[in-house]
């Protein structure tokens, strides 16, 4: 199985169409949105006629095997906006939970309304995290119970992303609370269905072009068939878990496995915050100058952006490494979802700091974009599990995985049986090179030069 950053032909186009549309729609339009907390409708309306906002192209950016270019795109339209972004990739968090859970007659039914159409646009909104509960998922204590054929939905949400005034609302409800978080299921609930409403809309202090909302659901009745998945398989679950439950079995949290395999979109959502205030400072630094010399010739401010510099491919790495894992199947044993979330994103609030730092006063006033990107930025460190709920994570991973050897030990390797016996660093090629240069006077030259081309390092 082989980890190759390399981006194709088409990643590049992805990226450059992206990164063409942050600065030419995006950035242009982000004070006023931020200032104003209004909805970007028309910088939607313009990611839908540019394609990137629909149902099937963030199915293809999912299904890339390769797992690059969904966080490919996501820095570069951070790098415009965090807060635009926010509200152009919300409805995409609904429609991954509904690729999940979700009948292949209620993705058909579904997808479409999570965006609508160039003209006709929707959106969509992922509702889980409650006052409570916060980044403890198995606390939610919103409730589901059978009326006939119909659900009825009580309960309290809270930083719901396009809560209230989103056309479709993924809800996530205890179905029978004694089983804890292997008895939540998830439910579709429109907006305007009676019962269902916004308690506020919530003043944030960054990503204000997004809308975040307080909701309510009292007494929300909804047909047997929004429940995701259907009931017939909500109760294969709800039988298994018992069953585990009376065993005295523990499993994980499947909302846990799925928030690991999502962390790195978050994590590539907060390179294009950081990248965007790190070459924004060394603009600066570069043209500010004082006592008769560009400021970047000081050392106490071009070594902290060298630092960060370094930081920010690093977390890249690590970002695309785990999203690599998750595109292919394999395993989150050492955290290593969380780990790309908690680099990137504690990486973000540093680097948008020190922006504002090497600025001195001018960095602490709106004349410039890096007091919103500080703002915008800190933010990541807090939602999809706050840094400390990444560290417990990867703690906890660390003593699980005890004694085992790292990734790229463990696993499974490609190139075949001749590559395992005969690739480089085998004993089976050492001793053939010992052998061939021991005869290097015995043999012909062409034959010679031959076997050497076989087994001399590859020119770079």
């Amino acid at each position: 199985m082989t980890f190759d950053i390399t981006p194709t032909a088409a990643q590049h186009d992805l990226a450059r169409r992206a990164h063409q549309f942050a600065e030419e729609v995006v950035r242009p339009v982000a004070a006023d949105y931020d200032q104003r907390q209004e909805f970007p409708w028309p910088v939607l309306e313009e990611a839908a006629t540019r394609g990137f906002y629909s149902p099937l192209f963030y199915r293809d950016l999912i299904g890339d095997p390769t797992g690059l270019s969904l966080p490919m795109f996501m820095e570069e339209l951070f790098w415009g906006c965090a807060g635009i972004g926010l509200a152009v990739v919300m409805p995409a968090l609904a429609l991954s939970a509904i690729g999940q859970a979700a009948s292949p007659e209620q993705m058909l039914q579904w997808a479409p309304e999570c965006f609508g159409t160039p003209g006709d646009l929707k959106l969509a909104a992922l509702a889980i995290s409650e006052p409570e509960g916060g980044s403890d998922v198995r606390n939610l204590r919103t409730t589901a119970r059978r009326d006939g054929d119909d659900w009825i939905i009580d309960g309290h949400k809270m930083w719901i992303g396009n809560g209230g005034i989103a056309n479709v609302h993924v809800v996530n409800a205890n179905v029978d609370p004694e089983l804890g978080h292997k008895g939540q299921a998830l439910f579709i609930v429109p907006g305007g269905t009676p019962g269902l409403d916004m308690v506020r809309k919530l003043d944030k202090l960054g990503c204000r072009a997004s809308h975040t909302a307080e909701l309510k659901f009292t007494g929300v009745r909804i047909p047997g068939d929004y429940l995701l998945g259907g009931a017939e398989k909500l109760e294969h679950k709800l039988a298994k878990a018992r069953e585990a439950v009376e065993g005295g079995q523990h499993s994980g949290s499947a909302t846990l496995g799925a928030l690991e395999q999502t962390r790195p979109m978050v994590a590539a959502q907060a390179l294009g915050i950081t990248r965007a205030a790190l070459e924004y400072a060394t603009e600066y630094a570069n043209n500010r100058e004082a006592f008769g010399a560009p400021i970047i010739d000081n050392q106490g401010i071009a070594f902290p952006l060298a630092d960060l510099a370094t930081q920010l491919d690093a977390a890249r790495l690590l970002t695309w490494r785990a999203s690599w894992m998750a595109a292919t199947g394999v395993r989150f044993e050492r955290g290593e979802g969380s780990m790309s979330k908690l680099a990137a994103t504690e990486l973000a609030v540093r680097t948008t700091e020190r922006a504002i730092q090497t600025m001195g006063g001018y960095g602490y006033i709106k004349d410039h974009p890096v007091e919103k990107w500080y703002r915008d930025a800190k933010l990541y460190t807090i939602f999809e599990g706050t840094s400390e709920i990444q560290r417990m994570v990867i703690s906890n991973a660390l003593g699980a995985a005890a004694g085992k050897p790292p990734l790229h030990v463990d696993l499974e390797p490609s190139g075949g049986p001749l590559n395992r016996y005969f690739g480089r660093g085998t004993p089976l090629r050492g001793r053939a090179a010992d052998a061939a240069l021991g005869a290097k006077d015995r043999v012909p030259e062409p034959i010679m030069q031959m076997a050497m081309k076989v087994l001399r390092p590859p020119r770079k």
